[in-house]
């Protein structure tokens, strides 16, 4: 026997038009102030923004904004966006995006109530006591950042890329539609689909000899 301990606390909202949703899956739970967090533009060219932004409104909810993450979230705007979200006292992160929108919205969330850098926890030098409560509406395959508690960060000063695990930092909740992912070019699709397989070599070539019901779970994804 393998002793264990699993945690899984993201509730999911899965379904066509979810993201429609937002403002009153929000209120529900007695949030006030939002960020919104994303990425490029691509968000605002498939129609996203627009319906998030009018969720929102309808349940008279206020928001900023803090757009741009890349691929490969930077800690430059990690500091900014905890700046940010204390200046407008947030009580909530909305990521809408991918794995790193997600990670860069986990490690403002951690950054809100620290003194330091929160590029520290990336470096293993201090661990978040507390953070800011996040919610996801994901818009492309892979990502897996929506129910983890893993939150990877890079800086451009140092070349240093790191990740660190809390759960703290495991979203609140995060919104499923499987029709956003339709905006998402060839290219990223293809990417998406590498780290699902690459993820799953990963548990199914694990040292341990007593997880054959995991390994035909990753073998099922792989084929």
């Amino acid at each position: 026997m393998i002793d264990f301990e699993f945690v899984s606390p993201t509730k999911i909202y899965f379904g066509r038009n979810k993201e429609k949703d937002i403002g009153r899956i929000i209120k529900s739970y007695g949030f006030k102030k939002v960020l919104l967090h994303y990425g490029g533009g691509s968000i605002k060219t498939s129609g996203l923004y627009n319906k998030v932004i009018n969720s929102l409104k309808s349940e008279n909810l206020a928001y900023n904004e803090l757009g741009g993450v890349r691929v490969n979230p930077a800690r430059d705007l990690v500091k900014l966006g905890v700046k940010l979200a204390q200046k407008e006292k947030i009580d909530l992160i909305l990521a809408v995006g991918g794995g790193s929108v997600i990670d860069s919205a986990k490690a403002i969330a951690a950054g809100y109530f620290y003194d330091g850098d929160p590029f520290d926890f990336n470096l293993h030098v201090a661990k978040p006591q507390k953070a800011l409560p996040i919610g996801v509406i994901l818009t492309i395959a892979a990502a897996g950042s929506e129910v983890s508690p893993s939150c990877v960060i890079s800086d451009d000063l140092t070349q240093i890329k790191r990740g660190f695990n809390c759960d703290l930092l495991r979203p609140l909740f995060a919104v499923m539609n499987p029709e956003l992912t339709y905006s998402v070019n060839k290219e990223q699709t293809a990417n998406g689909i590498v780290d699902i397989i690459s993820h799953s070599f990963e548990r199914y070539f694990s040292p341990s000899t007593k997880e054959e019901l995991s390994d035909k779970f990753a073998l099922s994804l792989i084929r």
